[in-house]
């Protein structure tokens, strides 16, 4: 019996050893094309670099560098100022930043600047927060594809779902995503939602007592001063049926010298706070924005990260499981993958849904589940958000199901 149990063993063990080179044959093309995904928390030395040019060029200090009023005082909203601050930028690229900044506002913080290539107008970065011709584009999408002025039932509510709605507060950011889904609220000026707006959305969330769940989001909600921030989220902390407050906000990724000692002190005064943000590729994912994980985090604020999948940017499936690697490492969980929405002037960011699919069917076994978000497409016209998934499940009746496994093999589930 004992011989017989030994030798089963090794039979085992020799069919784990295969199975395990199997496995590691499946990753190596991750692994060896990895290196060529840059990520922010390789790339200090060159982005210290460019911090130093844009200082010098502003006679600015470290100091000021840190202050986010300082940051925001000096978003570059120029072509002139940005073609001293890019020196690889062309005439033409900057007659063309010029001409789609005559339809849609662009600003850009200095730190996110500092994260630009200098050269390659490919880059991530550039590509997130420089305006480019195809923005002028008028035979694709719509100012509203997610019909926010037909779902706002008071001043400053959207709300889609029936325990939770969305106040939005400002349309202030410290950088204008050319690929934003409110990018005709932007405006030519930065507004705050007033403070009688303010009430009168409280108000609606204190007189239907099915809302637990709300989020604050602009703009970029944590953009609102100190004071207004402690205010609102005082005001929903005391509604005893507003279960979970979140906020929406790209300061991590655009600004995270915004997350100062003070904010986090006031974030903490009112637990459970979530927090989803938006990077979308890994080298947003810096030093700079891990202290600002950090530091939330260590308010006893719970960090999500919602992706755009974005076409140029990482709709390739390595960038972005490179992406939620990188999030993983300084504690931000990937939450959501959104395709990029149906928007006026974005049509060359929008992807195939097949290259959506594509990611997922490369994150799902292939990498550990907290670094596989949900793929959402929004439904048009306030229909809400709509997940994505490859066919998993491919018959089902009432003794079996066929399942497709990670692999694409077909098995055979009994159930009872």
């Amino acid at each position: 019996m004992a011989v017989e149990l030994q030798e089963r063993s090794g039979t085992f063990r020799q069919y784990a050893l295969k199975r395990a080179d199997e496995l590691k044959q499946m990753i190596l093309p991750f692994i060896n094309n990895s290196p060529n995904v840059p990520t922010g928390l390789l790339l200090s030395d060159a982005y210290e670099s460019r911090r130093a040019n844009i200082l010098s060029y502003f006679n600015a200090t470290l100091e000021d560098w840190e202050n986010w009023h300082w940051q925001m005082a000096h978003r570059i909203t120029e072509a002139h100022v940005l073609n001293a601050l890019l020196p690889g930028l062309t005439m033409d690229q900057c007659e063309e930043i010029e001409r789609v900044g005559k339809t849609y506002r662009w600003a850009v913080s200095p730190y996110y600047l500092s994260l630009m290539s200098d050269t390659d107008p490919l880059d991530p970065i550039r590509l997130q927060g420089l305006p480019t011709l195809p923005e002028l584009a008028e035979d694709f999408g719509e100012d509203d594809p997610m019909g926010e002025g037909i779902t706002s039932p008071a001043p400053c509510i959207t709300r889609r779902y029936p325990d939770r709605l969305i106040i939005n507060v400002t349309n202030m950011c410290a950088m204008y995503c050319r690929h934003c889904q409110r990018r005709r609220n932007i405006g030519e000026n930065d507004t705050h939602s007033p403070r009688t707006q303010l009430k009168a959305a409280l108000d609606y969330i204190r007189t239907n007592p099915e809302i637990r769940d709300v989020l604050v989001t602009g703009g970029d909600a944590l953009l609102l001063n100190d004071l207004t921030l402690d205010w609102l989220l005082g005001e929903l902390h005391a509604i005893p049926h507003v279960e979970i407050k979140r906020l929406g906000t790209r300061a991590p990724v655009t600004l995270p010298m915004r997350i100062t000692n003070e904010l986090c002190s006031i974030l903490a005064k009112y637990p459970p706070l979530y927090i989803n943000t938006q990077f979308n590729h890994p080298k947003e994912v810096t030093e700079d924005a891990k202290k600002a994980a950090d530091k939330l985090i260590s308010a006893g604020v719970v960090l999500g990260n919602q992706a755009v999948l974005l076409k140029g940017i990482n709709h390739e499936p390595e960038v972005m499981k490179k992406l939620n690697h990188e999030l993983l490492k300084i504690r931000v969980r990937p939450y959501y993958i959104f395709h990029a929405k149906n928007v006026k002037g974005t049509r060359h960011f929008v992807p195939r849904i097949q290259d959506g699919l594509k990611v997922m069917e490369q994150l799902r076994g292939y990498t550990s589940g907290l670094a596989v978000p949900t793929y959402i497409i929004n439904a048009p016209k306030g229909g809400g958000k709509t997940p994505i998934l490859p066919q998993y499940l491919v018959s089902l009746d009432e003794q079996q199901a066929v399942l497709r496994t990670w692999e694409g093999k077909l098995v055979h589930y009994e159930t009872p």
